[in-house]
């Protein structure tokens, strides 16, 4: 696999000429970006966005742009594996997709089949050689693959390989699938990728790219979303449809859960090797994860929103002046709210959307410092007001807190909190970023506590079933453990020791991976 080592000095960003070891500047990346963003820390976060396209002259070009519109699903690293027809190139690198590759670095990738990946993560290194897609040359000949989801099965298979002998490169659970994919016996890739995910347990939605081939595969359940667009002659593949708008290339349909598609010079041919199991997606995909502009599981983002908006008035009304959104993901629900409740919609909080990756801090003491980097409250909207504000989620609670501070600070008489999904009290372990759940606030509190906690007038959560009806996904097709604790799989002592020490910072022995 090429890296920055790869490439040169010449080709790498500023912060890699510094003379500390290649991780520790890894992980000072990360904490930078944490100290600007800490208004989000305490979101729930999707880990990773999958891009491949099929038939196009400018595929490394296509791909870019691409990753470019799923930005929003991991800022920590990103990567790109282009074929010319006879060999796999990759090029991958920290940061933003936008800081990571300029011309220059695509004009090194000719080829008319891609595949990419942005990568957040909060477990394992945070290094470059975590950065996907991975690269391997193997008895099936070169293969590329990223990966949206996670295995929590993996650390077992992993340590079975090792005891034969098996050597990673890694700490992802995505190169314990790479390894099966090598060492199957299958006469072709497709194959020995269908013998090997049929036997993985947990959240894939994978696309692997050899020389001549492009193939796609999503977990049997669903989890984490996979959409099949076309452009012209080219098939493309995205996490999200949002993608497929900023090339001008046409949604066609999801890839389903359980099927493989193969692209290659005879087409594209479906197939469904795994073995079905009842649906569980992810729905908070649609409370938080995705762009509003995106179709997700055939549904479209913003809808739900709005109608989660609609439906948390009728459920959690409150006498009040106006309705604000804590920008950008509360926006739709408080529209909703607003249309339902009849109450005023404003925007009383300006989010600074040209934060870079680093800041200078104050000397002093700032008041709420760390919300008001990336917020800030419209005074003149916001005084002498009763307050209606929608956000979507309470995680830990920290942030909801300073946010209830600075708008009573603002001159707000009363702060009516509504929150458009229900209490989050479990972790996950199928491709999101949790806390334990120990520090999950509605886990360890009532909601009575929790408004006493962030000091508002009164709080209000959507019901699950308020939920699961706004988005117009079959309950029985959803995955809600984060609300009430009904995993879909069963989850190991091992992956739950596992997610507790990646969230205390503690040493991880594998990463838990997109």
């Amino acid at each position: 696999m090429r890296g920055l080592t790869a490439l040169g000095r010449k080709h790498a960003p500023h912060w890699l000429s510094r003379p500390f070891p290649a991780q520790l500047k890894a992980t000072r990346m990360r904490d930078n970006l944490k100290a600007v963003i800490n208004i989000d820390d305490d979101k729930l976060h999707e880990e990773c966005g999958v891009f491949g396209i099929y038939g196009h002259a400018e595929a490394s070009r296509l791909t870019y742009l691409g990753l470019y519109a799923l930005q929003h699903r991991g800022q920590e690293s990103c990567g790109i594996a282009v074929s010319n027809g006879e060999h796999l190139l990759s090029e991958r690198d920290m940061g933003y997709v936008s800081e990571a590759f300029d011309q220059t670095r695509l004009d090194r990738m000719p080829g008319t089949s891609a595949i990419g990946h942005v990568r957040y993560s909060t477990a394992g290194e945070v290094s470059l050689r975590e950065c996907q897609p991975f690269l391997v040359t193997c008895q099936h000949g070169q293969i590329a693959v990223c990966h949206n989801g996670n295995l929590p099965f993996a650390r077992e298979e992993r340590k079975k390989l090792e005891r034969e002998g098996a050597i990673f490169s890694s700490t992802s659970d995505t190169e314990v699938v790479l390894h099966g994919v090598a060492r199957s016996r299958a006469a072709g890739v497709a194959e020995a990728i269908s013998e090997v995910l049929r036997h993985t347990e947990g959240a894939f939605s994978m696309l692997f790219l050899t020389p001549t081939e492009l193939i796609a595969i999503r977990d049997p359940r669903g989890f984490r979303p996979l959409a099949l667009g076309r452009l012209e002659d080219a098939w493309v593949i995205a996490s999200e449809t949002c993608a497929f708008d900023l090339i001008d290339a046409k949604y066609v349909r999801d890839i389903e859960p359980g099927e493989m598609v193969v692209i290659n010079e005879d087409g594209l041919r479906s197939s469904r090797p795994l073995v079905a199991q009842q649906h569980s997606m992810c729905i908070f995909e649609h409370v938080y994860f995705a762009r509003p502009d995106s179709l997700i599981f055939g549904q479209s983002v913003n809808l739900s929103r709005h109608r989660m908006g609609k439906r948390l008035a009728i459920e959690q009304p409150a006498d009040a002046d106006l309705v604000v959104p804590v920008p950008d993901s509360g926006v739709p629900a408080a529209i909703g709210y607003s249309s339902e409740s009849g109450l005023p919609f404003r925007f009383g909080l300006v989010r600074n959307h040209y934060i870079g990756r680093t800041f200078i801090e104050p000397r002093q003491s700032i008041r709420s410092f760390g919300v008001r980097i990336k917020l800030n409250p419209v005074r003149h909207l916001i005084e002498n007001k009763r307050i209606v504000l929608i956000d979507d989620s309470i995680v830990r609670g920290t942030t909801s807190k300073k946010i209830v501070r600075m708008v009573r600070e603002a001159g707000a008489k009363e702060i009516h909190v509504r929150i458009s999904c229900p209490p989050t009290i479990s972790p996950c372990y199928y491709g999101v970023d949790t806390p334990n759940k120990s520090e999950l606030i509605a886990a360890n509190m009532s909601v009575e506590e929790i408004r006493e906690f962030i000091e508002a007038d009164s709080l209000g959560y959507l019901s699950l079933d308020g939920m699961l009806e706004a988005t117009g996904i079959n309950p029985n097709s959803a995955c809600v453990a984060c609300w009430n604790e009904k995993y879909p799989t069963r989850i190991t002592s091992a992956a739950e020791t596992m997610h507790s020490r990646e969230q205390s910072g503690a040493p991880a022995r594998m990463a838990v991976e997109t």
